[in-house]
């Protein structure tokens, strides 16, 4: 009898090659005859450019070619969502090529492409480029973009710098709340740009084979199916079945990889001009001023309640940056992200909430891990919180008094969005207990004794994830579909290779996938390989983002199982001389009903390949099934972060003391998997709210362009991370999976900051806005002293 994986924290087989160095990343291959690429890139964050004087970078050794604007005229670089603005007019949606043309929009804006025989050799001749630049007026701030009189970042298309005018929710019912309300909370408050630093910059090789005019991209994307439809389709007009992507190993994504980049369109361009493969890098410090950055949000909500302390009304003003151009989600995550959660965890009945998309001299902004679901969820807590101030009433208990009951799934809120399933008060009460949240007031009273400040603080979370049902998101703005594709392929002797339109980039899919198959045909993990990342592989995909990957992609790949073992009871049928409804599968065997006759799975492998007894007339030969897998929903995971801080009042150092995270993600397959999945969030959110910040200065220029400047988290800022789980299954997957990917960095932030505010109350702080830096809190600090002096 085979035992069941499912819920055993199995070892993670890439990690054999991964900790060990033979992991096989893009920067790793290598074309037979490649050049190398180096892009020009503006010094400027907004400039026309008046002429390019390429005659001595031409001339300088090793140069094969170089090319501008002028010279790749190609097709825009599309957005893959579309917003419209409450008037209904859709928004304003500038051109994005991939080399510039006459102008430059932000710092890092790709001007020209120098191909040599060496990397060295393309960056020396590029430094020859002369180009004559006339730099203009230009805006970063969100909030200063929609001032008047700023600098428009595109004139013609939006002198305003507006991309759209959203809005979700009941205006008037939300009036009318308020207009009863006992109590209002109010709140401005900043989601900081963050910059994405996965371990692998980005990279790309462009192929080309004349013979067969094919080309072939290798690149460090987190869906290659989405890069090869954008690219063909929409910048290169190349047929897909002229075009082939490859996404091998890729160190890392968070977000900054999903999304199509100039440089993958200019070396596959270029590939063909010269027929020769030509391949690019960034370098790191190209990375912060070209990867898509992060949130980036300016809100003002406010919160209404009745006497007994119930939310009846939400209201939320958002501006939200854009950067220079619409990259592939952008829209999206400030609007159907974002806004059609911000009923969280609570029953407040009215909600309107608005967003202003605007235009600035910055680096495109996308999605970055949990995209939306963060800046909701920070916005939420943070207010949450405030109210408890305003109303006197406990915080947890203000929490509990307002959550969605766990009786009252499926739950539809007032921003479209319908929940099937969830226990909030459970995730409450499991993290309060691991937590020790009762016994905090005698762990504050000895970090007084020690000179220090403790405080608490708490998040109760919700985010919509298993991003998919196209029906949906197509309502939404999606431009495209966002299902998911399974094959599995059964060899003769019974071992399976899997394909999956996912792609894993750190997560362990082949881990997770080996276990659901191994699982379900009742053969050894160790005969399951998943195969992914390969347009000329895998049918087709949408990738890997939104915690979609087992939800979607996994459930993709149990149907198309499940069409295994169906065609193989017939087979079984036919071997057994028994009628197909009498044949039960358990254990890797097809066996008939109530006997002992039975044929292993792999001896019904074996006849599909070798048909000498095999039902000819209806079945053919051959054991390999695909499934398409499109949701009816997505999915909701939630539950209950809590932090502990201790700040320094001489340094305004804050401390990471404790940490506690209870999740609901559905049914977890391997929890190792899974708890690095959180402890991974849990770490890039404590970054965010005490550590990382994207500055640019008021001309553009970006002053956190490395990581001198630009302060990721240690090993030292983490504390040990408590990880647990509160488990409702999802209601309409096969699995029951939520997704977990995300949870981490979504609970964490208002975590974090709800303690720092807790600790610094004596001194009179009610809010503070991301990251909570050594100088911030030391100066609130010192701000209050003298008040405090004069009592």
């Amino acid at each position: 009898m085979s035992v069941s994986t499912i819920g055993a924290s199995v070892k993670r087989r890439e990690d054999k090659r991964f900790l060990t160095g033979k992991g096989n990343y893009t920067d790793d291959m290598n074309r037979p005859g490649q050049a190398y690429a180096y892009i020009l890139r503006s010094p400027h964050a907004y400039a026309q450019i008046n002429g390019i004087d390429l005659t001595a970078a031409k001339a300088a050794p090793g140069v094969v070619a170089i090319f501008t604007g002028e010279d790749m005229k190609v097709g825009s670089i599309p957005c893959g969502w579309q917003v419209h603005s409450k008037d209904g007019s859709p928004m304003k949606e500038p051109p994005h090529p991939a080399l510039a043309q006459g102008f430059v929009r932000y710092v890092g804006d790709q001007v020209a492409v120098v191909i040599a025989e060496t990397y060295t050799e393309a960056k020396d001749a590029a430094e020859l480029i002369d180009v004559d630049y006339a730099p203009l007026p230009a805006v970063a701030d969100g909030k200063k973009a929609v001032e008047a009189g700023a600098p428009a970042v595109w004139p013609d298309v939006a002198p305003d710098n507006v991309c759209f005018d959203w809005h979700i929710g009941d205006k008037a019912a939300t009036d009318a709340a308020f207009a009863q309300a006992k109590w209002v909370a109010k709140l401005d408050l900043v989601n900081n740009r963050l910059i994405p630093n996965a371990m692998e910059p980005r990279a790309a090789i462009g192929d080309y084979d004349a013979s067969t005019d094919q080309h072939t991209l290798y690149t460090t994307s987190q869906n290659p199916h989405v890069i090869r439809l954008l690219m063909g389709a929409f910048v290169l007009g190349i047929p897909e079945a002229k075009l082939r992507v490859v996404a091998p190993d890729v160190g890392g994504g968070f977000g900054s990889k999903i999304f199509h980049y100039a440089e993958e369109a200019i070396v596959t361009w270029a590939a063909k001009q010269l027929e020769r493969p030509v391949k690019w890098t960034a370098e790191r410090s190209e990375s912060f001023m070209t990867d898509a950055h992060g949130r980036d949000h300016h809100s003002h909500a406010e919160l209404a309640l009745d006497a007994s302390g119930k939310f009846i009304g939400l209201r939320v003003a958002t501006i939200a940056n854009m950067g220079a151009y619409l990259s592939t989600f952008a829209p999206a995550v400030p609007t159907y992200l974002s806004g059609t959660l911000m009923a969280g965890v609570y029953t407040t009945p009215a909600i309107y909430c608005e967003v202003k998309a605007v235009f600035t001299h910055t680096v495109p902004v996308d999605a970055y891990r949990g995209a939306g679901r963060p800046e909701t969820t920070f916005l939420l807590e943070r207010l949450v919180d405030v109210a408890a101030e305003v109303t006197g009433i406990d915080r947890v208990e203000l929490r509990r008094r307002n959550f969605i009951p766990a009786d009252a799934f499926p739950y539809q809120t007032p921003v479209a969005l319908q929940y099937d399933s969830g226990d909030y008060a459970g995730c409450l009460d499991k993290a309060l207990e691991k937590a020790d949240w009762a016994g905090f007031p005698a762990r504050k009273a000895e970090a007084a004794a020690r000179g220090k400040l403790r405080g608490i603080g708490i998040s109760t979370y919700l985010e919509a994830c298993g991003i998919a049902p196209s029906a949906v998101v197509g309502s939404l703005g999606a431009r495209a579909a966002l299902y998911e594709v399974g094959s599995v392929r059964v060899h003769p002797t019974g071992s399976v290779t899997v394909f999956t339109g996912t792609h894993s980039h750190g997560q362990g899919h082949e881990t997770t996938f080996a276990q659901l198959v191994a699982d379900q045909l009742g053969i050894p993990i160790e005969s399951v390989d998943i195969s992914h990342g390969d347009t000329d592989k895998v049918p087709f995909g949408m990738g890997t983002y939104g915690s979609r990957s087992l939800a979607v992609g996994g459930s993709a790949i149990v149907k198309a199982v499940d069409k295994v073992i169906a065609k193989g009871k017939r087979i079984a049928a036919h071997l057994l001389e028994a009628a197909e409804a009498d044949i039960v599968f358990e254990d890797g065997k097809f066996t008939v009903a109530g006997t002992d006759r039975s044929k292993a799975f792999g001896e019904i492998a074996l006849a599909a390949y070798v048909p000498h007894n095999y039902p000819i007339e209806t079945e053919e030969p051959g054991l390999e099934e695909t499934a398409f897998y499109d949701p009816k929903n997505f999915t909701y995971p939630g539950g209950t972060h809590i932090c502990e801080v201790e700040i320094d009042p001489d340094t305004g150092v804050t401390q990471v003391v404790k940490f506690t995270a209870v999740d609901d993600v559905g049914r977890v397959i391997n929890p190792m998997i899974v708890e690095g999945q959180v402890q991974g969030g849990v770490v890039q959110g404590i970054g965010q709210a005490l550590l990382e910040t994207c500055v640019y200065g008021d001309d553009g220029q970006l002053l956190t362009g490395s990581f001198m400047d630009y302060c990721m988290p240690r090993a030292d800022d983490v504390p040990f991370i408590t990880v647990d789980h509160h488990t409702t299954l999802c209601t309409h997957n096969p699995l029951g999976v939520k997704g977990c990917g995300e949870v981490g960095a979504i609970g964490s932030p208002p975590a974090v900051i709800n303690a720092v505010v807790d600790a610094l109350k004596p001194y009179g702080v009610s809010h503070i806005d991301m990251p909570a830096t050594p100088e911030k809190v030391w100066r609130l600090i010192q701000a209050a002293q003298p008040a405090a002096a004069a009592e």
